[in-house]
């Protein structure tokens, strides 16, 4: 529905000025800090793409996701018995296999995730990228996490986008779909709004902001206009999409804040590992220690949390 991209205009200055208030807020404390964190946990994309990934760093991640917190802390807060678990673990396509073999011989179902169709750069022929998105869905993706050709978005090419992005939610199949529109890259909120809108109108289940690979990449203006193009599009078609920020949210105080936006801008009802999702690689060590702190008491030294 290109009527809907035509009309867009994003006011940026208020924009700005409604992110500056949000660096602003308050933080949670005490128990209500550690509700908020293990929330956070639940949303975790837990995140390894690096190009010397091996087989044992990835066995290493698959256990860090199914247990994320450690036990004894978890019981300190009774809530050991809940099940706590990231919301997925994301790797490469040559990983996949490794982390999908390594989670069922764990005995526990959190998905596996693979990034796909020329990430990060998406240079790479839309025949290139189907068939990437294939192979990792029959490698037992359960998740993929697409890139957008940001040229579509700079040339004003809607239409194209939208085939692309199509075509990708085919090649997924049952498996669901995560749109990386690399923001840091788009040029304007306009354009951030106008990707939004065209990648969720394509069927994508999540819209997500960042690579992590870019210069700019999750940032608080950014978010702002995709939850707005999020609840716009709810509104207009009640489809609910998901939201996931990647890329640079590292402390515990960013991912609380991150929650808190998404509760102010879409409800309660998208603070679910179905609806929400936070991309990290580094961020969990960070939850970890500020858990350690509110049950004990006193700062974690290196060796307290080894598999961080």
């Amino acid at each position: 529905e290109l009527g809907w991209i035509s009309k867009v205009h994003v006011n940026r200055p208020a924009v700005v000025r409604h992110a500056e208030q949000i660096k602003k807020w308050r933080t949670v404390k005490g128990n209500w800090q550690a509700a908020w964190l293990l929330k956070a946990v639940t949303c975790i994309d837990l995140t390894t793409l690096s190009g010397d990934d091996t087989p044992s760093n990835v066995h290493r991640l698959c256990f860090k996701a199914k247990h994320p917190i450690r036990e004894d802390l978890l019981k300190a807060l009774d809530m050991h018995d809940k099940g706590i678990t990231v919301g997925a673990v994301c790797v490469y396509p040559t990983r996949v296999t490794d982390a999908v073999n390594t989670l069922k011989a764990a005995g526990c179902n959190i998905p596996v995730a693979s990034v796909a169709a020329g990430f990060p750069s998406g240079q790479t022929p839309l025949e290139t990228k189907l068939a990437e998105i294939k192979l990792a869905v029959e490698y037992g993706a359960r998740e993929i996490d697409i890139v957008i050709s940001r040229s579509l978005v700079l040339s004003g090419q809607w239409e194209s986008l939208y085939e692309e992005i199509r075509q990708c939610r085919e090649a997924c199949g049952e498996a669901h779909m995560k749109t990386i529109l690399a923001t840091g890259e788009l040029g304007s909120l306009a354009n951030v709004y106008k990707a939004s809108m065209i990648a969720m109108m394509a069927g994508s289940d999540f819209i997500k902001t960042s690579t992590g690979k870019e210069v700019e990449n999750a940032t608080f203006p950014v978010g702002i206009v995709m939850m707005r193009a999020i609840r716009e599009f709810y509104w207009q078609t009640g489809n609910k999409v998901g939201f996931k920020p990647a890329g640079g949210i590292r402390t515990a105080k960013e991912a609380i804040t991150w929650l808190m936006l998404v509760k102010e801008e879409l409800g309660v009802e998208w603070l679910t590992p179905e609806l929400f999702r936070l991309g990290a690689s580094s961020l969990l060590e960070d939850i970890e220690k500020q858990i350690f702190y509110h049950v004990t008491g006193s700062y974690a030294l290196q060796h307290d949390l080894a598999m961080a």
